[in-house]
């Protein structure tokens, strides 16, 4: 059964533990967590996230990683050590699997066609590790300046890792030309988005629902209902997390989130 969760990303400013105790009153499915949030690693502190989520029955979907397989090979290096310490910590917290990006390129940087190698090799290795680990590793698709910016991008990526541990988190607003990237709400005209969605769908584990303007308790920049039919039409029956990030001042995130949670479970 399709799960219904949240980020931790919607309620960045807040801590792990008020963000559980969040979600449960919201009576969310599943929550996802990001390094960014944990103040420390030490076995003592993980455990009592660990502890207050099996309490209240809070399944931890992923942890969340913002790496970086683009640079120098000190640079890569320094990020596929930062993706394995964070294995070690979701392997620790229950977490079925890690977040990773592609990474972001330079503006300046005109040819990408020598950076997929690079990122290749930094995903088979992360990969292997996660297998040891008991821990899958996803790629994100992420909008304008990044290696996993169209459908497909990210295929090729999936294509050239060809790792048996290595799957695919699908954001349904994070592609190149979508309203939530570069002018905000204003989608490209030349960019098909559900068309990227159609394709790399079938390979998703994970779903990140994006949501940006919601008072109505509809979305208004994303077409959910086109978006569940292709999810259905493939069978998906992961999670759906859904990530905040309306910008509008004095945006009650909570009340945003209760109404996003509606609009997915009403589409189910």
């Amino acid at each position: 059964m399709i799960k219904v969760g949240c980020n931790y990303l919607s309620f960045r400013h807040t801590d792990v533990a008020s963000f559980v105790r969040t979600a449960y009153d919201l009576r969310l499915d599943v929550i996802d967590l990001h390094r960014s949030a944990f103040t420390s690693t030490e076995p003592e502190y993980l455990r009592g996230i660990k502890m207050m989520c099996l309490r209240l029955g809070l399944p931890i979907g992923y942890l969340g990683v913002s790496n970086r397989f683009v640079g120098t090979e000190p640079e890569l290096r320094k990020h596929v050590e930062m993706c394995k310490e964070s294995i070690d910590v979701a392997a620790f917290i229950g977490a079925p699997l890690i977040r990773v990006f592609g990474g972001h390129v330079s503006p300046e940087i005109e040819d990408r066609e020598p950076l997929f190698e690079p990122l290749t090799r930094c995903n088979k290795e992360v990969a292997a590790y996660g297998a040891e680990k008991g821990v899958i590793v996803a790629l994100q698709n992420h909008d304008n300046s990044n290696m996993a910016a169209t459908a497909e991008d990210v295929l090729r990526i999936l294509e050239e890792t060809d790792h048996t541990n290595f799957s695919l988190i699908l954001d349904t607003g994070q592609w190149q030309g979508s309203p939530g990237a570069g002018s905000r709400g204003e989608s490209d005209p030349d960019v098909d988005i559900y068309s990227y969605i159609e394709q790399t769908a079938p390979h998703a584990v994970y779903v990140r629902t994006k949501f940006y303007r919601n008072d109505s308790g509809k979305e208004e920049w994303l077409d959910y209902e086109r978006i569940m039919a292709i999810l259905r039409g493939v069978d998906y029956n992961g999670s759906l997390s859904i990530v905040y990030e309306g910008e509008a001042e004095g945006d009650d995130r909570v009340e945003a989130v209760r109404k996003a949670a509606a609009e997915l479970r009403g589409l189910l």
